[in-house]
């Protein structure tokens, strides 16, 4: 799991360093902030069609095979950014980038049903978590390194590359590490998921839930450089890598916490839906982020709330694996992917439209409540037969 964790590392710093490098690209393309909005959106509006796709053909071709191939493209589409020359361009590689980066989530999801054992599953997805972490945290520090020397082309080619790097590792390690969970051959297909309705109520807690996460990963330097003033290198250097040290701590929490639950009797996806509860109430919290006199505290309360956006999303998606099996762990955690997909294609260009016109304060407000309403949804679907 830990070699498979560094796919999402750099999964995560190629899609991070378009929001570390907002401020340069929207000079250079000439973009507000709500035509950035709808550049995430053409990212996400493909990922959401290629997430279930992509967790489909995981469960039929196997893992080693269905990740090795999506990161080669992931990679090959990073590259190409940096050698973009104009705004269609631009649109073109994140769309390919979107595309193919739909297959690690699914992926991750994949790995920790054939790698990990049921009651810790959800520290299996906090393990995931340190990989996202990890690019979340390179994506700004690579950025206000590479882009002032060097332009920032060559940020996304570096980014690029390491994929290449990878492929080979993650073909070597699965070789020399068969998985300790055995598949059912009689398991349904993947594609039968959808016949379960309990995966609807999944998908429409994830677009709630995970608003939150979306805001912090996608707007945080802009958060600083539009709320207080500052630099896109400065924000980067100084500030924008600290929330994802906390995300990851979260991750690592909200795994302890079901876990913990599981110990003292209550079932898996029942002690997954506490542990979301939890941290959707600390979430409104996020509600304060834009209101603080100062970026450093205005960076803690972002942290704060990334920590139990973390808590929420890594019970949440081990929830379909619980629900559904390792059998069609791809599909279930893809259908999951998606549904955050969607919710960011439409919340995307509503956040960039009312910084605009507004600020942050209004988006935080209401993107703050959003967990609560999840788990309630969550709470009805786990108890559905």
């Amino acid at each position: 799991m830990l070699v498979f964790t560094l796919s999402s590392a750099i999964n995560y710093l190629d899609r991070l360093l378009l929001s570390s490098l907002q401020p340069a690209l929207e000079a250079e393309f000439h973009l507000s902030s709500k035509d950035f909005g709808f550049l995430h959106s053409a990212f996400y509006m493909v990922y959401t069609v290629s997430s279930p796709l992509a967790g489909m053909i995981i469960d039929r071709v196997g893992l080693t095979l269905g990740i090795t191939s999506a990161v080669g493209l992931w990679s090959l589409a990073g590259v190409a950014t940096g050698f973009t020359s104009g705004l269609t361009g631009l649109v073109a590689c994140r769309m390919w980038l979107g595309a193919a980066e739909g297959a690690v989530i699914p992926g991750s999801g994949k790995a920790t049903g054939l790698y990990i054992e049921p009651s810790q599953r959800a520290l299996g997805a906090a393990i995931g978590q340190v990989g996202l972490t990890l690019g979340m945290i390179a994506a700004p520090l690579l950025a206000s390194f590479i882009s002032p020397r060097y332009g920032w082309r060559v940020a996304f080619v570096i980014a690029g590359l390491l994929g290449f790097v990878w492929i080979p590792l993650w073909i070597w390690f699965s070789r020399r590490n068969p998985p300790s969970q055995v598949l059912s051959s009689s398991a349904p297909a993947g594609s039968t998921i959808w016949r379960d309705r309990r995966v609807f109520g999944l998908v429409a807690a994830n677009m709630l839930g995970m608003a939150v996460y979306s805001l912090w990963t996608g707007w945080t330097t802009k958060f600083l450089v539009h709320t207080y003033a500052m630099k896109q290198d400065d924000a980067n250097l100084r500030l924008a890598w600290i929330p994802p040290i906390f995300q990851l701590l979260g991750g690592l929490a909200g795994g302890a916490i079901s876990y913990r639950m599981a110990r003292q009797g209550a079932s898996l996806p029942d002690a997954r839906v506490r542990a979301a509860m939890i941290g959707a109430v600390a979430l409104l919290s996020t509600a304060a982020a834009p209101h603080l006199g100062s970026a450093a505290l205005a960076t803690a309360a972002i942290g704060f709330s990334a920590f139990w956006s973390l808590v929420f999303s890594v019970n949440v998606y081990s929830l379909p694996v619980d629900l559904f099996g390792p059998e069609r762990a791809a599909s279930g955690v893809a259908a999951l992917t998606g549904a955050y997909g969607l919710m960011s294609v439409f919340i995307s260009p509503m956040i960039g439209a009312s910084v605009d016109r507004y600020g942050f304060a209004p988006a935080c407000a209401i993107i703050a409540v959003l967990p609560l309403l999840a788990c309630f949804i969550l709470r009805w679907t786990i108890r559905q037969a």
